[in-house]
């Protein structure tokens, strides 16, 4: 399919800009391995840049300061946004699965879900003016208190690559409807939709400042944002070793993060379900957005009275899987999102294969597709808790299987792990699927599917998955200071030290 790639600059503070060094980073289509064009590469002089108009904009913008306007008034830039989106959706698709190398089916449904999620953040942004001056019930009746909720300022929004403008809308759209102005950092794998949100932005009037984009190299756009004094907040989700990194630097200053970082999560199937449903949701849980998802359940769990007749049912599932070019008409898995990304999955399943795995499909690259960076969907099993694919996230099609013999087993294993962001539980027994729900070690768990995600409900995880919210009204209370007011209003006089005028 023919489609352009628009040459974009850095979006500072309303306007294009060039990088001060004038550094761009190629943008490689990963289905073909080609050059389709390239990215500004930002460092730190265009960090401070961009800080600056950040800090403006919250302070001072066009006579109205963007922290302490209304909600309803951000509101109306959400719904502006969030319709231009969908004015746009075929192109933005189109974009996101040639950057990415998502299906092209699949970067669409997440076009959808950009502009729901600006429209429910335009909701919540004139729910929050409700609940200014929320008041307290307090024990004393000479004082009154109430609440405000008021934006932290700036925010640095770090990003990852596999859902490339979705998941900067998860951070985007409820900064800004608290009343927070932003810095916003895409994946260099990966920027290109990123980079047209600023012409959305800048084609509906949001004003100059509110939102800058600086696309780069982590060390030399990432850091900067994350050490910067004026910065008053940090969102990252990406990998568990850079998460660390941003903590560790946010620390210094004691500013306040969220992380949504890795996982390994388990999917459990016990011995009563229906196996081909079962099998689909396995297969989608670890092999939806080509394999690399932070809440892929990767680790299947089955009850070993079923697990023959389980694998052999979900084997001739995932073989059926369409890989292809994602403009291909009933595309279903695409090509991983790099050469660095195709060479670590491959490298993991070979030394599953060294450490006594059985690979039962999958493995290799697709032998219908010469270019590109393709792998199989891959199930591995004679997998034990020691291995390297037990213990590390992939990031990639790849799932790996162990069976149980008891509720308890299952659970024990499901919770192996130094990760806790998703796990799915699959029964036609709902009493045992809320102990075991109960049981995980998650901050999200799916039952009887794998996967589905809305705005409305938290997301994120425990453990070394990180740890705070997003989505639903969580979502925004990231953005927001709790601040309380307290009012003496008795006539009375405190009373606590003798009065000078009676001495």
């Amino acid at each position: 399919m023919s489609i352009t790639v628009p040459c974009r600059q850095l979006f500072i503070d309303g306007e294009w800009r060039e990088p001060i060094k004038k550094n761009r980073i190629p943008i490689i289509n990963p289905a073909t391995e080609e050059i389709i064009g390239d990215i500004p590469a930002a460092t730190a002089e265009d960090v401070e840049v961009a800080v600056a108009a950040a800090r403006k904009a919250f302070t001072r913008n066009r006579g109205i300061e963007w922290g302490s306007a209304t909600g309803a008034h951000r509101a109306k830039y959400l719904r502006a946004i969030a319709a231009k989106v969908t004015e746009k959706k075929d192109i933005l698709g189109k974009l996101e699965a040639l950057d990415s190398g998502k299906p092209l089916d699949e970067a669409l449904w997440d076009i959808d879900d950009v502009a729901s999620c600006f429209e429910y953040y335009a909701d919540q942004a004139e729910a929050l003016d409700a609940k200014q001056k929320a008041p307290l019930s307090l024990p004393m009746d000479t004082f009154k208190a109430h609440v405000l909720k008021q934006p932290l300022g700036v925010v640095g929004l770090i990003t990852p690559w596999n859902y490339p403008l979705l998941m900067a809308t998860w951070k985007v759209a409820p900064a800004l409807a608290a009343g927070c102005t932003a810095v916003l950092k895409p994946s260099e794998l990966a920027s290109v939709t990123c980079l047209e949100l600023a012409e959305v932005c800048r084609e509906v009037g949001l004003p100059a400042g509110v939102l800058n984009i600086l696309t780069g190299l982590g060390p030399d756009a990432g850091a900067p944002i994350a050490s910067h004094p004026d910065v008053d907040k940090v969102a990252f989700t990406g990998s568990t070793a850079t998460g660390s990194k941003i903590m560790s630097s946010a620390a210094q200053l004691v500013k306040p993060v969220t992380l949504e970082l890795g996982g390994k999560s388990p999917i459990v199937v016990f011995e009563d379900v229906d196996l081909d449903q079962a099998a689909e949701w396995t297969a989608f849980g670890c092999f939806w957005t080509n394999g690399q998802i932070c809440s892929a359940t990767s680790r299947l769990l089955v009850h070993e009275n079923i697990a023959a007749e389980f694998l052999d049912r979900l084997v001739k599932w995932v073989k059926n899987i369409k890989i292809s070019d994602p403009f291909e008409e009933g595309c279903r898995m695409g090509p991983v999102v790099s050469k660095g990304q195709y060479e670590k999955v491959l490298k993991f399943i070979s030394t599953a294969k060294s450490e006594g795995a059985t690979i039962l499909c999958g493995g290799s690259r697709p032998e219908h597709l010469k270019k590109g960076y393709f792998v199989e969907p891959t199930i591995v099993s004679d997998v034990t808790t020691s291995m390297q694919i037990w213990r590390e996230e992939v990031f990639g099609p790849v799932l790996c299987v162990k069976t149980f013999s008891s509720e308890d087993e299952a659970i024990e294993l499901a919770n192996d792990t130094q990760y806790g962001l998703g796990a799915a539980v699959l029964s036609k027994d709902l009493d045992r699927c809320e102990r075991v729900t109960k049981a995980l070690q998650a901050g999200i768990v799916w039952v009887n599917c794998s996967q589905p995600c809305f705005c409305q409900a938290p997301w994120g995880g425990t453990k070394r998955s990180g740890f705070g919210r997003e989505l639903g009204e969580w979502g925004i209370e990231n953005y927001l200071n709790v601040k309380q007011v307290t009012e003496y209003i008795s006539d009375e006089p405190w009373g606590w030290y003798k009065s000078p005028s009676k001495l």
